[in-house]
């Protein structure tokens, strides 16, 4: 504003309207104020500084905070504008704001970034870009040194689940941390029979040491072990929302196995495509949850056809015990999985096998859209019949002793947990 001020009044000078020692007047008054504008801005010893403080690793699709703290060391205030050099995956164009700070001010910024895809991540300075109240130099000022984020699986899901398993533990036991009694292999005690105990329970040989009734007492079975199965083939490729299938997969995996190791399980997990992948034994020592949160950071989908006798195998080979598998997979047409149905059979015939696959919440939203014209009807009649073939899947899968899970996309982690624990309400494991 103040250039074109000084651009009008020559003008004017030059048309004759103004004396010539105004502009002049004006001229050598705006370079004087630009020298105590760079004094103040570049010769003063203390500037805005700025330091970026975030966690050491993002979580995959949840919100991240990062702080910017501004300590603004002028002893005048300042019109600061705020460049953030984010990673290209965000390929975010709105990463700078305005701030304006009072004289030694310190202002803790916070914003929030949802990553998408697992992996390294780099961000930049943060670049400051500081004007006087005069405003007519700026100094741009480079803080926040670079640094490499890894983003890993949605780790701060399992936070939100925790209360989810810790109110189901108290459903079940009541409000007194009470110990179920039920008729699994894991023996407790010997008590004395009172009044309302199972006389199949009975324990004759302690009954003849003692002269009174005495049964056996038993506790749930503890330390079962649960696996996942992640299917990593071309299927797992479809995008939802921005994450694949096989990210809902993953973040699905590391909240059941907080919830699992929680619920005193053993975790493990198997993943597979058209050839044996990533293997981690069960196991429920307080560094399972690391070791699988690494494993999981790691898998990438392929591009090609996974192979499910290899999946029978690889699971045969490394697990010995009855456990509960939960396949996460998906099947597009009923001809697809019983391709497949011979050895999801035979593992059943083994494990309690649970089927996790998704809905196409597109084709679902077609099939119940209407519509008034011939191409529409086309297209919802095709939608409908690829909905169907879900639906038909599920039977089919139930008709074999198979259970099923048909979600959506953004419902697997709820819908995978509350199976899991109501698996294990029913002592069904």
């Amino acid at each position: 504003m103040v250039s074109i001020a000084l651009a009008l009044t020559f003008i004017f000078c030059w048309l004759g309207s103004v004396s010539v020692d105004v502009p002049s007047f004006l001229f050598f008054a705006f370079l004087l104020l630009c020298v105590f504008d760079a004094v103040a801005l570049f010769f003063l010893r203390r500037s805005v500084t700025a330091d970026r403080r975030m966690a050491v690793r993002l979580s995959n699709s949840d919100a991240n905070p990062i702080e910017l703290n501004f300590i603004n060391g002028y002893p005048f205030a300042v019109r600061l504008k705020v460049v953030e050099e984010l990673p290209e995956q965000f390929q975010w164009r709105n990463n700078s704001f305005l701030l304006r700070l009072k004289p030694d001010e310190r202002l803790v910024f916070t914003y929030y970034v949802t990553p998408k895809v697992r992996g390294s991540y780099d961000f930049g300075y943060c670049m400051l870009f500081a004007s006087s109240p005069l405003q007519l130099l700026v100094r741009r000022k480079r803080t926040a040194q670079p640094v490499v984020v890894p983003v890993y699986p949605a780790f701060l899901q399992m936070r939100r689940y925790q209360l989810q398993a810790a109110s189901a533990m108290q459903l079940e036991a009541g409000s007194k941390q009470l110990r179920k009694i039920g008729h699994s292999l894991e023996f407790e005690q010997v008590k004395e029979y009172v009044s309302g105990d199972d006389i199949r329970l009975l324990n004759w040989k302690a009954t003849a040491r003692r002269g009174n009734l005495m049964v056996n007492q038993y506790i749930d079975e503890k330390s079962q072990q649960v696996y996942c199965l992640i299917d990593k083939g071309r299927l797992m490729k479809m995008p939802f929302e921005g994450l694949s299938l096989l990210d809902y997969a993953i973040n699905a995996a590391l909240v059941l196995c907080n919830v699992s190791l929680q619920k005193q399980d053993k975790f493990g997990l198997i993943s597979f495509s058209h050839q044996h992948g990533e293997v981690l034994p069960a196991a429920r020592q307080a560094a399972q949850l690391e070791r699988v949160l690494q494993t999981l950071y790691k898998l990438e989908t392929e591009f090609l056809e996974s192979d499910f006798e290899k999946m029978y195998l690889q699971v045969r080979t490394h697990v010995k015990q009855r456990s509960l598998l939960v396949l996460f997979t998906n099947f597009e047409s009923l001809g697809g999985m019983k391709r497949q149905l011979p050895y999801l059979k035979q593992l059943a015939k083994h494990h309690l096998l649970m089927v996790v696959f998704f809905e196409n919440t597109a084709l679902k939203e077609i099939s119940e859209t209407p519509t008034d014209n011939l191409e529409g009807i086309y297209t919802k009649t095709i939608a409908t019949k690829f909905v169907f073939e879900k639906r038909m899947i599920v039977k089919e899968l139930m008709q074999h002793g198979i259970l099923s899970l048909l979600t959506q996309p953004q419902q697997l982690t709820v819908q995978a947990v509350n199976k899991y624990l109501e698996l294990k309400s029913r002592q069904a494991i």
